[in-house]
């Protein structure tokens, strides 16, 4: 302490500071992500899934504190931990009005999963109407008269049997480019594949294509022509998706903006009305098939749309960040997982400090011998595979969090080594050093008490920016799964789910920003510190 008091009332130290402080950006990000650590110590008063405070039978209770089992709320005999959101529902708890629960702002905690039941949805099927064009196929000599088809008939309102050998041309205007085409595939030659717009008896515009065409061994008796039914010109609202809303009465809920939806409704037949009503019913209890129906001239694809709760699931209210895939709030994951990143990332960076220091120390104060075997075996410690030891321990000795503090460690401190060793050799041959020396003041006081407070500028410029690469290391790491073992909350095992469920976007989006957040700030601070430390007060781009 002693120590720290000189640094710290130092003249120098106190310019550091106040040049610190006039990067309004550094400083702020500083009160910033000290705030928000802070914050996270008191999680459990934030997001829980366990009460506050529990007034039961005129006795108060602070399970947040203490443990209860579940035999004191409900007197089951069991000393298991109580399903407090359960017990709070019951009748046997809400029975007596003096029984009252209170819940952190966030009643869900970041190990239990949500129940799917009381996540509010809207409890309504959509029936969604969408246009089908039509579509047939017609194979014609080379009059144009019609040797078969399949489903034309629709387009001039025949069945396929009554439009056989009737002409083509009674029909459709066909354009004079695919008579050529068609002609050519006569003689038989080779064609590539072509299409024409043109318009029938009904004045509804129709696609008429051909398909490539190879030369054969023989000609062909008949040529193959595609009908579509163009949704761009001539057909109302092709583009347009009707729909209808029925609640579990089955009774229409339609909003205003799907208003053509009942207009549509009431052209269907009683017999399509009762066949779409049972596929409603049918849908509260379980997925469907999509159905065809032919309605008002026109043929539809009908979907039957019901939001089911599944994991992960979208932000809703009470779950403003979402869940993920095992049904755990997200934003209590992620305020939990900063607790765990910062707390990591901090304890870290002391150690790895700490252990940095004494070895670069001793190797520039003495050099020598000393420093030429401290550095072989620093090079030979540091050529080791930290990701196959992380995964050797952890799977010898179960993931944890004091291992992975371990193991990390173990390699986190050799590049403050080389800063500190540096350091030393430049300041071992200072006049105040000498001094110290012919004083008769031993190594120990020298190291620590003439040369280390000198010596700490690189150290002190370089601690932000190895928290934040301590934090996206175990990130990564956790991301990977060699980190910290489940449920424990994370940021990189959220990104990974995110993997999973790609079209989670919650995943992604709001772990990433925390992650990024963090981070930002912790440069900003090294940024700020860094040109507090600097010797020159200016810069060239000043």
């Amino acid at each position: 302490m002693g120590l720290l008091n000189r640094v710290i009332k130092n003249p120098i130290t106190q310019k550091r500071l106040m040049r610190l402080k006039e990067m309004k950006r550094a400083y702020i990000s500083l009160w910033i992500i000290t705030i928000i650590y802070v914050i996270s110590f008191g999680a459990e008063l934030i997001c829980n899934d366990i009460p506050l405070y529990i007034n039961y039978k005129d006795r108060s209770y602070f399970p947040v504190f203490k443990y209860y089992p579940d035999d004191t709320f409900t007197g089951s005999g069991k000393q298991t931990r109580p399903d407090y959101h359960a017990i709070n529902s019951g009748s046997d708890f809400a029975q007596i009005l003096e029984n009252y629960m209170v819940f952190p702002p966030i009643a869900f905690g970041p190990y239990a999963s949500v129940n799917p039941e009381s996540i509010d949805v809207a409890d309504v099927v959509t029936v969604r109407f969408n246009f089908m064009p039509m579509i047939g196929t017609v194979n014609v000599r080379e009059d144009f008269s019609i040797a078969r088809s399949a489903s034309f008939g629709s387009f001039i309102g025949k069945t396929d049997k009554e439009v056989r050998n009737l002409l083509l041309t009674d029909f459709f205007n066909i354009p004079e480019s695919i008579r050529q085409a068609v002609a050519i595939r006569f003689k038989n030659e080779n064609s590539s594949a072509f299409s024409a717009r043109t318009r029938g008896d009904d004045g509804k515009e129709t696609i008429i294509s051909l398909a490539t065409f190879s030369k054969r061994k023989r000609s062909p008796k008949t040529v193959r022509l595609t009908f579509k039914e163009s949704v761009s010109k001539g057909i109302p609202d092709a583009d347009q998706i009707f729909e209808i809303t029925f609640d579990r009465a089955l009774n229409s809920r339609s909003p205003s903006s799907a208003q053509r939806g009942p207009n549509l409704w009431s052209k269907l037949s009683e017999g399509a009305k009762e066949d779409i009503l049972s596929h409603v019913a049918s849908r509260f209890s379980g997925s469907l098939d999509n159905l065809r129906l032919a309605a008002n001239g026109r043929l539809y694809t009908v979907t039957f749309d019901k939001e089911d709760v599944r994991f992960p699931f979208r932000p809703v209210k009470g779950h403003i960040l979402g869940i993920d895939g095992a049904g755990r709030d997200v934003f209590a994951r992620i305020l939990y997982g900063l607790r765990t990143s910062m707390t990591f990332g901090l304890l870290l960076v002391f150690a790895s400090m700490v252990v940095g220091i004494v070895t670069g120390a001793l190797q520039g104060y003495y050099g020598g011998a000393v420093d030429i075997t401290g550095q072989r075996l620093i090079e030979i410690w540091s050529a080791l595979p930290f990701l196959y030891i992380m995964i050797l321990m952890g799977s010898v000795y179960g993931r944890s969090f004091p291992l992975l503090l371990i193991c990390y460690g173990m390699f986190n401190w050799i590049g403050i080594s080389y800063y500190m060793r540096a350091e030393f050799l430049r300041l071992r041959k200072q006049p105040f050093v000498e001094a110290a020396k012919c004083m008769g003041i031993g190594s120990h006081k020298i190291i620590f008490k003439h040369i280390l407070p000198n010596g700490l500028v690189p150290v002190v410029t370089f601690f932000p920016f190895s928290l934040v690469g301590a934090i996206g290391a175990l990130a990564a790491l956790d991301y990977l799964g060699f980190g910290l073992p489940p449920p424990t909350p994370s940021w990189g095992e959220l990104i990974f789910q995110a993997q999973q469920f790609r079209w989670a976007w919650w995943l992604i989006l709001y772990p990433s920003l925390a992650l990024f957040t963090v981070m930002l700030l912790g440069v900003f601070v090294g940024e700020g510190i860094r040109n507090a430390y600097d010797p020159k007060r200016y810069q060239r781009l000043d």
